[in-house]
């Protein structure tokens, strides 16, 4: 399953919100991808054995389960609801055989950075003890500021391996969104520290540094360096999957099927340039 999954192009369902689970796989298969981000509530909808299914029918591997977190309390849950729900998240991961769990720290909630961190940390050293028996990847996720104050506190590079390094658990590493790190000309000089932390990368582009709401347009469109970021990163060892995330308005209007056949003929342009 490991080597399936080696440079694995892959889309998240976030892409394609408004098709249905089955639709997107047969979507994303006919143009040649090899993987999908699964979103828990289109897999929820759809039931987990019939995605199962689904997956193996396609020769189709789950390359991520989005998503699990918010130990804040920012969205309303307490502490152990937060948890008990990434540790079903982490089973739910396993039995789909999804190569990474993402995970989102949770908003500031008006808590002092110390015990934010103190309170993620918590939560990531239970998590990643249920996935460490489950053979599951646990992927933290930054998120810029500009646009997710209310997913994370954890925002850059330095301050994610910094929690990864106090968790310390082989299970736990990190998803490196390009959107959210890629418009940080600084980011790329912590690029090669973080490759060998990676368990996912997350490709998506934006005219313009984030601010509000996500708002991503067509891979190469906008200012985030893809293709220099991917050398380094495959310069430095990464060699697990590329999957493609494309939300906001930019991409609204755009119909489903011309995102995936632009997203896939860019992909297999750049990345038979450089890797």
């Amino acid at each position: 399953m490991a080597e399936a999954r080696m440079n694995t192009l892959s889309v998240s369902q976030l892409s394609t919100l408004r098709w249905d689970l089955e639709s997107d796989v047969n979507a994303y298969a006919q143009r040649g991808f090899g993987g999908i981000g699964l979103y828990r509530p289109k897999v929820e909808d759809y039931g987990v054995e019939r995605t199962i299914e689904l997956l193996e029918e396609h020769s189709m591997v789950a390359t991520s389960l989005s998503w699990g977190g918010g130990f804040t309390g920012s969205d309303g849950r307490p502490f152990e609801d937060a948890v008990s729900d990434a540790v079903s998240a982490v089973i739910q991961a396993a039995r789909l055989r999804a190569g990474t769990l993402i995970v989102l720290a949770g908003g500031k909630n008006n808590h002092i950075k110390t015990h934010l961190r103190r309170t993620l940390c918590q939560a990531l050293v239970r998590v990643a003890a249920v996935a460490s028996e489950h053979g599951i990847k646990l992927a933290l996720e930054p998120f810029h500021p500009g646009c997710g104050d209310e997913w994370s506190f954890v925002h850059d590079l330095q301050s994610t391996l910094d929690i990864i390094e106090r968790v310390d658990n082989p299970s736990l590493g990190m998803v490196l969104d390009t959107y959210h790190v890629g418009m940080d000309r600084d980011a790329m000089r912590w690029l090669p520290d973080v490759a060998r932390h990676l368990h996912l990368v997350q490709l998506g582009d934006g005219r313009h540094c984030p601010h509000g709401e996500m708002n991503r347009c067509l891979l190469g469109d906008g200012c985030v360096p893809l293709p220099e970021l991917i050398e380094v990163l495959h310069e430095n060892g990464y060699c697990g999957s590329w999957e493609v995330e494309l939300i906001g308005e930019d991409v609204e209007s755009i119909s489903y099927d011309h995102l995936l056949d632009h997203t896939k003929r860019y992909l297999d342009q750049t990345l038979g340039q450089l890797c």
